[in-house]
């Protein structure tokens, strides 16, 4: 999987929003390699967009289209400033990944102070722990870059359930650890998310 990372700021969300779903409807059936997205906008108008392909080659190929370059110099538009793109195909679910019956996503960005650590300790008990513990959360992609960064896109059932699930209790020793070998994370919470 090659995921693409769009992260921008907006003051027209309405009007960005309908060109997402002129895409979904008009664009998407010519993307030729497309696995999904999801994308959203926060209440302070940071958008965030996560695109899947099967492989570099077909983000390139979709991103060289001229029906993709005409949207995308209207969609840039309602942008303020360039929005950040990075792309990486060093891509890590938990659970399932995505899920379109999400009704709130997390978006986290980060680094881990040690990755190898961090991956050895995602065991299915420690795994099977936290499904348990927090059944609001649906799954999770995580998309790497060099140096242990990482961008996270967490998916709940509800913002709801996903705040009660955050102040419930305190975590098992095991995933106590496990947080601590990450850094500090910015969140973005997509209250709304557009997801395929």
């Amino acid at each position: 999987m090659f995921v693409q990372v769009i992260k921008g700021r907006t003051k027209d969300g309405a009007r960005l929003r309908g060109q997402l779903e002129r895409w979904r409807d008009e664009l998407k059936p010519g993307a030729t390699g497309f696995l999904g997205s999801t994308i959203g906008i926060a209440d302070d108008g940071t958008f965030i967009g996560f695109a899947r392909f099967s492989d570099g080659a077909a983000a390139r190929a979709n991103s060289q289209r001229a029906e993709q370059d005409a949207w995308w110099q209207e969609t840039a538009t309602y942008f303020d400033g360039e929005p950040t793109f990075r792309e990486s195909s060093d891509v890590s679910t938990l659970f399932e990944g995505g899920s379109n019956s999400a009704g709130f996503v997390q978006v986290m960005e980060g680094t881990t102070k040690d990755r190898a650590k961090a991956e050895a300790m995602e065991t299915p008990e420690l795994l099977e722990e936290l499904r348990t513990a927090r059944p609001d959360l649906l799954g999770a992609l995580r998309v790497w870059f060099p140096g242990g960064a990482f961008v996270e896109a967490a998916y709940f059932t509800s913002e709801e359930e996903a705040r009660k699930g955050e102040s419930s209790s305190e975590m098992p020793g095991p995933q106590a650890e496990y947080m601590n070998l990450f850094g500090e994370m910015t969140f973005v919470d997509l209250r709304d998310p557009l997801l395929d």
